[in-house]
């Protein structure tokens, strides 16, 4: 299937320590993959592996690694972080314009589109509101949708749902997954929960404790039981 394509977006030999006054603690140890558009990828692995390390890399909040990362040409990325981290003083409309505001990119059509997805995942009737008049679940959907008001073409998502209880936590994932989906995004998402990497992605790389390798790449059909595989790949390791 992608035998023709190009990756959007390729990590080679992405290596990451951390340095204390005493110590030098190695967490990625050549890291390499590829993501091609329309992608969903799940990264598992034990606590501490450098999961959103890599996210931190691939996003360029972080610069200080080793190893290169090949980006298509004109390719944009959101970072949707493991908070909703919306603002209490600011409406759920400015929170949502927040980033274009930020990145002097609030045009008339880019506004436009912020309002559409405001109707189009029901948050409109609620965009005077403030974050704490919303559920867990709705500061989640704002929060995307203020990462989708840049228009993105990768989507990285740290843990977005590890704050919420566990049934919100099902319904939200489900909701972000189908609004992903429906903008035809291409997304990496960070998570500990197996069964939610499995139920939103179509590959899964499994990373092993510090100095973190891939151990196993999954790509996901209907045809084997995913969790048992991925949890015997991880279980020496948590």
């Amino acid at each position: 299937i992608y035998s023709c394509l190009s990756p959007a977006l390729r990590p080679k030999n992405l290596s990451k320590s951390y340095y204390s006054i005493n110590e030098k603690i190695d967490v990625l140890n050549n890291i390499s993959f590829d993501l091609y558009e329309k992608d969903f990828l799940g990264i598992i692995g034990p606590s501490g592996c450098g999961k959103s390390s890599i996210l931190n890399i691939l996003s360029s909040l972080d610069k200080d690694y080793e190893g290169i990362i090949n980006y298509k040409e004109n390719i944009r990325i959101g970072y949707m972080l493991q908070d909703s981290a919306l603002f209490d003083w600011l409406t759920i409309y400015e929170n949502a314009i927040l980033g274009l505001k930020i990145k002097k990119e609030l045009t008339k059509d880019n506004i436009n589109y912020v309002l559409t997805l405001l109707k189009k995942y029901g948050l409109y009737n609620f965009k005077d509101k403030y974050p704490y008049e919303l559920s867990g679940g709705m500061k989640q959907r704002v929060a995307l949708i203020r990462t989708l008001a840049n228009k993105p073409d990768i989507l990285l998502l740290d843990e977005p749902f590890s704050s919420l209880d566990y049934q919100t936590r099902i319904n939200v994932s489900k909701d972000v997954y189908n609004i992903i989906k429906n903008e035809n995004k291409t997304f990496i998402i960070v998570t500990h929960d197996i069964n939610e990497a499995i139920t939103m992605c179509n590959k899964i790389i499994v990373l092993s404790k510090i100095p973190s390798i891939i151990k196993k790449t999954y790509v996901i059909n209907e045809d084997k039981d995913y969790y048992s595989l991925i949890w015997k790949d991880l279980k020496n390791d948590i």
